[in-house]
C-alpha cells in the first residue's frame, strides 16, 4: 500500500523478507544498511519482544528515477522466520509493495523453505494479494556452504512463476543488491501502471 507524502514529494513503498528462521533475511537488511549512505537511511529499527524481533529501516535510493517527480522511499522488513510468530508475520506483510522471499540453501533446511513459502502464499491471500500478482523475487542464501542443494533444484521447487531468482552469500553482500535492485524496480514498474506515468 504505497504512501505518498506531498511535502516531500516522495513515494514511500514497503519490501517485506521473508522466509524461513535463520535463512539470512536479517543478514541481507543489515548488508544493505551497512552499505547505503548515511544521508540516504533512515534508522535500523529492531522491534523485539522477549521471543520475537523484527527489523526494519527505509532508504532513499539515489538511482532508482522518479514516479511522476517523486522520489521513492523504501521501508525495508523482515519478518520473524519462526512458524509460531505467525500474526505477526501477518501485520508485516500488511500494505506489502514487493517481497523478497529468502530461501536457506542447506539440505536440511529444504522442508523449512517450502513451508515458509507455502505460510507466504496463505499469508499474503489473506491479506488479498496473490504471490504471482505482488512484485516478488527469490533469493537463494547460503551458496557458500558445503551441504547446499543444487541451485536448479532449488529453483525447480521453490521458483512459482518464473520470478528473479539470485543466489547470494549475503553475509559477503554477494547477490544482495542484485537481489533489492530487482525487487525494486518491479515495485516501480507497478507504481508507473498504476500512476499511468
Amino acid at each position: 500500500m504505497t504512501f505518498i507524502n506531498y511535502a516531500s514529494r516522495e513515494i514511500n513503498c514497503k519490501i517485506v523478507y521473508y522466509g524461513p528462521g535463520l535463512g539470512g533475511k536479517t543478514t541481507n537488511l543489515q548488508y544493505i544498511y551497512d552499505s547505503t549512505a548515511p544521508q540516504a537511511k533512515g534508522k535500523l529499527i529492531s522491534l523485539a519482544t522477549e521471543t520475537d524481533r523484527t527489523l526494519f529501516f527505509d532508504f532513499l535510493p539515489l538511482d532508482l528515477g522518479t514516479v511522476r517527480g517523486f522520489k521513492t522511499r523504501f521501508h525495508l522488513y523482515t519478518v520473524p522466520g519462526q512458524v509460531f510468530y505467525d500474526a505477526s508475520r501477518k501485520l508485516i506483510l500488511k500494505g506489502v509493495d514487493g517481497v523478497v522471499f529468502v530461501a536457506d540453501s542447506q539440505q536440511e533446511r529444504m522442508d523449512a523453505n517450502i513451508e515458509s513459502l507455502y505460510n507466504l502464499e496463505v499469508n499474503l491471500h489473506q491479506q488479498g494479494y496473490e504471490l504471482k500478482k505482488v512484485p516478488y523475487v527469490l533469493q537463494l542464501n547460503k551458496r557458500d556452504l558445503p551441504n547446499v542443494v543444487a541451485a536448479e533444484e532449488l529453483k525447480k521447487e521453490l521458483n512459482k512463476n518464473g520470478e528473479p531468482t539470485f543466489e547470494a552469500i549475503a553475509n559477503k553482500g554477494v547477490g544482495v543488491f542484485d537481489t533489492l535492485r530487482a525487487v525494486a524496480k518491479q515495485v516501480l514498474l507497478e507504481l508507473r501502471k498504476n500512476s499511468g506515468g
